[in-house]
């Protein structure tokens, strides 16, 4: 299945899968509060974002490029914005996943340290209502017991489970924000049928 997939990508000479990206102008590659701009943004179109990330998870550990094609004839001066803004975008993706993972860890941590806090309280507790225990007491203690394991099993969780998409969010950023961007001769007419593309991404950008 994997292979198949793969097979509906261009390569490049050395190998390198391609991610081919049509659109009008090169202004549609942007945000419509950043078309216009003359300095460099963290907006891209979100509908190329998407695409962008669709295909990167679907190629897997395969080296790709992004290939634009425009119709409009796009300057030196136009070329190197979208890969600066291409490298920028990302990198700041990555930045505010990696502020997430942080944040993460901190709630873990904290988990941690009240789950720990409740259980020594259980136990002193279920020590001092040894010798005059009573209905209520033993309900109370055992509560505390309850809510100590939650707590602590809730830290264990999200420390060795919900950090690992993170970390593939992480990679995948990265991986994106260090792929060479090229730029075609002239654009396919219609993707995904000219050229290879994601099964669940919308492929042609606004203003085509």
């Amino acid at each position: 299945m994997e292979k198949r997939i793969l097979e509906r990508y261009a390569r490049t000479a050395d190998g390198r899968l391609i991610v081919d990206i049509s659109a009008g102008r090169i202004e549609d590659l942007y945000n419509y509060y950043d078309r216009s701009a003359p300095y460099l943004k963290k907006d891209l179109e979100p509908e190329l974002v998407e695409y962008v990330l669709d295909c990167a998870r679907e190629v897997g550990r395969e080296d790709f490029v992004l290939r634009f094609s425009v119709d409009v004839t796009v300057d030196a001066q136009g070329k190197s914005r979208l890969k600066e803004s291409i490298s920028r975008y990302f990198l700041y993706l990555r930045q505010l996943e990696l502020r997430e993972l942080k944040n993460m860890f901190r709630t873990s941590l904290i988990l941690l340290a009240v789950g720990l806090a409740i259980l020594t309280l259980s136990v002193w507790l279920n020590r001092l209502i040894e010798a005059h225990e009573t209905v209520i007491s033993r309900v109370f203690a055992e509560g505390l017991t309850v809510a100590a394991w939650v707590s602590l099993w809730e830290a264990l969780a999200t420390f060795l489970i919900n950090w690992a998409p993170h970390r593939r969010e992480l990679r995948l950023y990265k991986r994106i924000a260090a792929a060479p961007v090229l730029f075609s001769g002239s654009a396919p007419a219609v993707m995904p049928a000219a050229v290879p593309a994601c099964d669940d991404a919308d492929s042609v950008l606004p203003g085509q």
